[in-house]
Order: structure tokens, then sequence, then C-alpha cells
């Protein structure tokens, strides 16, 4: 007689099912819980660097759309963030529209942006592709700081308070539960995405183009369709940055930012959901543990006292980076898959 295990599926809509077994969702439910009593439990600063972190799992989603799933190589992204907050203040500061006009809008001219980008580069790969991407957002940073009368140049912009249907959101506290709530919403589309025929063509593009193409795949179609994902999801996050802060500037979007959501995915896991949930929490967290340590050096060695700056960060990013591809290519999410497998199989490991 068969036994039959607990976590048996006997359809393919079975197994792809975002929570396939009741203790899948008695986690995400204590998991919701805990997110949403955050605010009360903890200090204005930790929600703070929440709020950071949901706009970085949205943007790094986006690049992970892009890179870890199609395989196309971007060093522009936070050129489209720029797009994204941009449109937001003009909109939202400049003509006095509201949330729910202002984020679609920077997710659809970013996105419209990562299609005109998207064109000419389809039959660019590798280091010839991150070149393109990377031009691009020279430029954008480029025509942020000389086009004054749009974007204020040096000065950068304010964006409007954001308002939901007359409620002002005036603290992180209050903003805390719209990005939640957006970001959840993202992550869950990002997710059918990936399950969906696109996300399978992703994934071919990716693995073997030419296979792909041969066995009916649009190259042309599903590389365009990326970038414009991609780009999109960078505009909701640009726009949604540019509530957080209220004010927004050219030197929020440079090659560095786009360095930064590069090493969230790498250091989360390429082509994961989860892996750029993880990579944007780890790298928004991390120079917060390194400033820490950078004061704990300076009591040790007082020869170090005022040494600390952004170069830090900087350096611990090259690090990091160059330790995951070396030690653990799969990121954080297939140490977290090894985790959950060992605790699924134990007292058993084989």
């Amino acid at each position: 007689m068969a036994i039959r295990s607990k976590t048996f599926c006997e359809s393919y809509h079975e197994d792809i099912k975002l929570l396939n077994t009741i203790w899948s969702k008695v986690w995400m439910g204590l998991f919701a819980a805990g997110m949403l009593i955050l605010p009360f439990a903890t200090d204005t600063y930790i929600v703070y660097m929440v709020n950071l972190s949901c706009i970085a799992t949205v943007a790094a989603l986006g690049l992970n759309l892009l890179t870890g799933f199609t395989g196309q190589i971007s060093l522009g992204h936070a050129a489209f963030l720029a797009i994204g907050a941009y449109t937001g203040a003009i909109l939202g500061e400049g003509l006095g529209m509201p949330f729910w006009i202002t984020v679609p809008a920077a997710g659809l001219v970013a996105a419209l942006a990562g299609i005109l980008v998207g064109i000419p580069c389809l039959r660019l790969k590798g280091l010839y592709l991150a070149m393109a991407t990377m031009s691009f957002g020279v430029m954008v940073e480029f025509i942020l700081v000389t086009w004054k009368g749009l974007t204020g140049g040096e000065r950068g912009m304010f964006m409007a308070e954001l308002d939901i249907f007359g409620l002002a959101l005036d603290t992180d506290e209050k903003i805390y539960y719209f990005l939640l709530i957006l970001t959840a919403l993202m992550v869950v589309a990002a997710k059918n995405i990936v399950r969906t025929r696109v996300g399978r063509a992703f994934i071919a593009v990716r693995d073997r183009d030419i296979a792909a193409e041969v066995m009916g795949v649009n190259l042309t179609l599903y590389k365009v369709i990326a970038f414009a994902l991609g780009a999109f999801y960078a505009g909701v996050a640009g726009d949604m940055y540019a509530y957080v802060m209220g004010h927004i500037h050219p030197e929020h979007f440079t090659l560095m930012s786009s360095v930064e959501y590069l090493a969230m995915i790498i250091v989360g896991g390429l082509g994961s959901v989860l892996g750029a949930i993880l990579g944007a929490v780890f790298i928004v967290v991390t120079p917060e543990f390194i400033k820490l340590a950078a004061q704990a050096a300076e009591k040790v060695i007082p020869a170090m006292a005022g040494k600390y700056d952004e170069e830090w960060n900087i350096a611990a990013f090259g690090l990091l980076i160059m330790l995951f591809l070396i030690f653990e290519p799969g990121g954080l999410n297939a140490i977290w898959q090894r985790i959950k497998t060992g605790f699924k199989n134990w007292p058993f490991t084989y």
C-alpha cells in the first residue's frame, strides 16, 4: 500500500499554489499579524527603516523580473526610480493630483521609458547591455540636473503630503500601513507573473534564448515586456520614495543606487521573489550594522574616530557581492530553502 505524503500534490494548479500547506498559511498569518502591530511595538526609526525596506523590495522585485528571471542585466534601474519619483512629484506637488493617480502614473511613465530603452537593447547581452543601461542612467541623471524648469535641477523637488481620502499620512507610522499594503500587492503580483505563461517565457529567455525562440517564444516581445514590468515596479517604488522622503534630489538616483539594487537581487537570490525581499531588507539594514560596528571600533581604536563615511558602505557592498558570488551564488533564498528543507526532513537527513 502506498504511503501518501502530507504535501502530495495531485495537479499542477495545486503544486503552484502560493500557500499550499496549512503551516505556510499559519506562518504567513503570524507574519502579517506581526507586521500590523509593529508600529505599536517599536520606535519611529525602526518604522522608518521598514518603510525604506518596503520601497527597496518593490524596486528589487522589478529588477529581479528583468535580470533574475529574464537574464537582462541592468545598471540603470535607479533611473526608472527617478522617473517615477519625479513624475509623482510633478503630478502630486505641481498639479495637486491624489495618490491613486500619481502612483499608477509614475509606474506607467517609467514603463514607457523601459520600453523605449528595451527596444534598442534587444540584440545586446552581457556587458554590452550593462553598459547601455548604465548610459541611460547617466543620461537621466544629467537631465534631472540640467532641466531645472521641470525637475528643479540640483535643488530637487518637494513632494506633496500623502493624503488618502482626507486622511493626511504625515508621519512614518501613518504611511507605514499604506506602504505595507502596496508592497504586499506588488509582491503577490510578481509571484503571479512568475507563475504565468509570461513568467515561464522569461525563464526560457534567460536559460536558453535560442532554444526558446525555436520553441515559439517571441524573444522581442518578452524582452520588451520584461523591461516594461521592471521599470513599472521601479516607477512605483520611486513614487513611494518621494512620498516618504518629502523631497527628492538627483543624488538619490545615481549609478551607486543602481549597484545597490543589483546587490539586493544577487545577495537575496536571482530569479526568486522571496530572494528579492530578503536581499532588499538585508541591504537596507546592513549600513546600520556597519555604522554600529564602526562606532564600536572607534571606542576600541581611537585612531579610527571620525573615519566612518559613505565609502565604508561602498566597500561593504562590493565585499558582500563578492562573497555571495563565491560562497553562495543562490543568495539568502538558497540558505533559507536549505534551512526549510532541513526542518521538513528532520530527523532524517536524506
